[in-house]
């Protein structure tokens, strides 16, 4: 895909954060823009602020979580604008504390959303761009996080390696068809993802776990007063920038080089360490 001129693009999570920022970024280069969010309040006021904007833009409430939902989304989408290019699997949620103060309902929920997300968008969504055969792309936002296991964000990180490996393996079996796959991997980004997370949890989970004061600093750009807190509208750019260039890993952060490096390392490293024992398998 080469320009954002004309095309049509869903993204889900898009009533704030990220997904706003990048709604309106899409929708400055020309781009048809629906919205999905499980919040209906916010979504009818992003939904507005782009309009105002001259974007043409429109809102479908959908919850991630419910494979139907995303299908009723993806019908919306085609039956509106007759195809769409880009689908940005954005939508997520956050929980910080110890893995041993994680609740079964808190796994579930972080899962179910972060991870169950995206892959019901690839469910629902995927066959059709596949049939269409129109230059498109699949975006997913996960983290720095689903790149190096973070302390205090065990079923965040474990949701968010998911999205990763389902982007890399996506961008091997695509590669063919001519269909771009992204993976937005930033560190902290200036949203409010904690409170908006706990505002979105819903009833069948049961109420949070509290996270400890220091853990939850992990995810809150509150917590930092230096220029490592990215704008949301220069992670915008930076997406569709990368999107246009085809590149699988979107890394906001050049702070994160460091220890993704260390990790892989470290994986390495233990070939030699093994051999050095006398495995030689």
């Amino acid at each position: 895909m080469d320009s954002f001129e004309g095309r049509c693009a869903v993204i889900t999570g898009g009533a704030n954060g990220i997904g706003f920022a990048t709604a309106t970024e899409f929708g400055r280069r020309g781009a048809r823009v629906m919205l999905a969010d499980v919040d209906a309040t916010g979504l009818e006021r992003a939904v507005s602020q782009l309009q105002d904007q001259g974007i043409d833009a429109r809102g479908v409430r959908c919850d991630v979580r419910t494979l139907d939902d995303v299908v009723a989304l993806a019908d919306d989408a085609f039956g509106t604008f007759g195809a769409v290019h880009v689908v940005f699997n954005n939508a997520g949620v956050a929980h910080a504390g110890p893995i041993a103060q994680v609740t079964h309902d808190d796994w579930r929920w972080v899962i179910d959303v972060d991870l169950w997300g995206p892959i019901h968008g690839v469910e629902a969504f995927l066959p059709r761009l596949l049939e269409q055969q129109e230059p498109s792309h699949l975006v997913f936002t996960s983290s720095f996080a689903g790149l190096v296991a973070n302390v205090g964000l065990g079923p965040y990180s474990v949701a968010k390696y998911g999205v990763v490996a389902l982007a890399e393996s996506l961008s091997r079996e695509l590669k063919p068809a001519g269909i771009g796959v992204s993976v937005l991997c930033p560190m902290i980004v200036d949203t409010d993802i904690m409170a908006n997370s706990e505002r979105s949890r819903a009833a069948d989970y049961g109420a949070g776990t509290p996270p400890p004061a220091d853990t939850a600093q992990l995810v809150s750009p509150s917590a930092k007063h230096d220029d490592s807190v990215l704008d949301v509208t220069d992670v915008a750019r930076l997406t569709a920038d990368a999107m246009l260039a085809n590149r699988l890993y979107i890394l906001p952060h050049s702070a994160s080089r460091a220890s993704i490096r260390r990790r892989f390392e470290r994986i390495d490293r233990t070939f030699d360490e093994q051999a050095a024992d006398g495995w030689s398998h």
